[in-house]
């Protein structure tokens, strides 16, 4: 087991799962997740402040977030940190997005 890149994570999912399939097998799935952290401020208020994380998964994690996990769904993931980047219209675009290696279901049905 590697400790160098590891990210466990419990949150809702903000949208339905997205399903790219490959040419020669095999899937992709897509969504994004919002945890929540919750503090006290300065002023003595409570406050509530949300990350949105992108997911990714692939083949049989992927084919159970496909079938199991609609939007809203609390879920909790394990996975790594992945960078990557592209261009779209003659601009780099970065993203950070979790790898998810394994898909926990919580809340109720």
């Amino acid at each position: 087991m590697s400790l160098r890149n590891k990210v466990t994570l419990i949150g809702h999912t903000g949208k339905e799962v997205e399903i790219t399939n490959f040419e020669k097998g095999g899937m992709k799935a897509s969504v994004t997740l919002a945890t929540n952290d919750y503090y006290t401020n300065a002023m003595g208020e409570k406050v509530e402040e949300t990350q949105w994380h992108n997911l990714v998964a692939f083949g049989k994690t992927a084919e159970i977030m496909q079938k199991y996990v609609p939007k809203g769904k609390e879920i909790a993931v394990e996975g790594k940190i992945t960078y990557r980047s592209y261009e779209k219209e003659g601009k780099k675009v970065y993203l950070t997005e979790i790898r998810v290696e394994e898909v926990v279901l919580l809340g109720s049905k």
